[in-house]
Formats: C-alpha cells, structure tokens, sequence
C-alpha cells in the first residue's frame, strides 16, 4: 500500500490479498487493460455479468487484458460464502480463469483501500459509492481508471471500450 504522505497515483500502487490471504502487488499489471469488478455468487446479474467476463476474458487475455474480480457481501447479503467457495462457484460454474481476491468490503469506513481509490477516480452516475454487485471500473495499461460502468452494464457491451485501450500502444 502506498504510504500516507504518497497520494496513490494507479491501481498499479496498491497491494491487494488474493482469495488465499496472499498479497499481491497490482503493479505486475502494469502494461495491461485492466476491468475490476465487484462479484456476488447470488445476485440477478450473476449469471449474465460471469457469462459475458468469461467470453470477453477468452477473447483478450492473450492481448494484455485482465479481469481482477473482487468478491462483496455489502448489497444484500449476496456473496455470503467463503473465498474458497466463491472460488470454486466461478471456477466450476463459469469457467472463471482471471483472479477472483479476497471478499472486499466496496463502500463505508471499511472500505478497500483500492475501491476507494477508483471510486475517487471515477465518481459514479448517484455520487461515488458503488451501488451494486458487478460495477465495473475499466483501467488503462499506466492503471489510470478511464470509465466506471453500472452493474446492469453488460460487460459485452464495452468491449470496444477494451478494444480501445488495447490498441494503444
């Protein structure tokens, strides 16, 4: 994590806990187009938001994109397992290969350090808390966060957004 008197500049500053309590240090995305997620196991847009990840993750992760899920438990109650279960659901059910972290809290005090990062970043359409499960913040190659999208956003729907940012050079 960056230190106090250092204001993080990326996402690339910040040290995150992998679903099996490792750190790990997102500056080794550095060079790729990043979509960060908050995920649920049991919400209405589950199914469609892990569907359309997992196509868009086949279709560009050989081009330098990656998808860094983060499981949340704060919009009702809809990720109550533990980080190996919701590993397992993702896994298993959605053929899930990107990083799914450690179960994040997204809004409030305790608040990830990365979310409240993003969401300074990118205020959101109702202020900047994240209103759901499944908001997406899509994230330039130099970890400077360039759109924020609803939960009820197909991720489909911005792949010429990916598209985009993988072009440039």
């Amino acid at each position: 994590m960056a230190s106090n008197s250092a204001k993080p500049q990326s996402v690339h500053d910040f040290t995150v806990k992998d679903a099996k309590g490792n750190d790990v240090d997102l500056s080794i995305y550095k060079g790729k187009v990043l979509l960060i997620v908050n995920v649920a196991s049991q919400c209405g847009l589950t199914n469609s938001n892990y569907t359309d990840l997992t196509k868009l993750y086949e279709k560009y992760k050989d081009q330098g994109f990656e998808i860094l899920a983060f499981p949340c438990n704060q919009f009702g109650s809809q990720e109550p397992g533990t980080n190996e279960e919701i590993q397992q659901f993702a896994c298993t059910r959605f053929k899930a290969e990107y990083p799914i972290f450690d179960k994040v809290d997204v809004n409030g005090s305790n608040a990830a350090p990365l979310y409240k990062f993003l969401k300074s970043s990118k205020g959101g359409f109702l202020g900047d808390s994240v209103k759901w499960n499944f908001s997406k913040f899509l994230v330039d190659k130099e970890g400077c966060v360039v759109d924020r999208y609803a939960p009820t956003t197909s991720p489909l729907s911005i792949e010429k957004d990916i598209k985009k940012l993988l072009e440039k050079a």
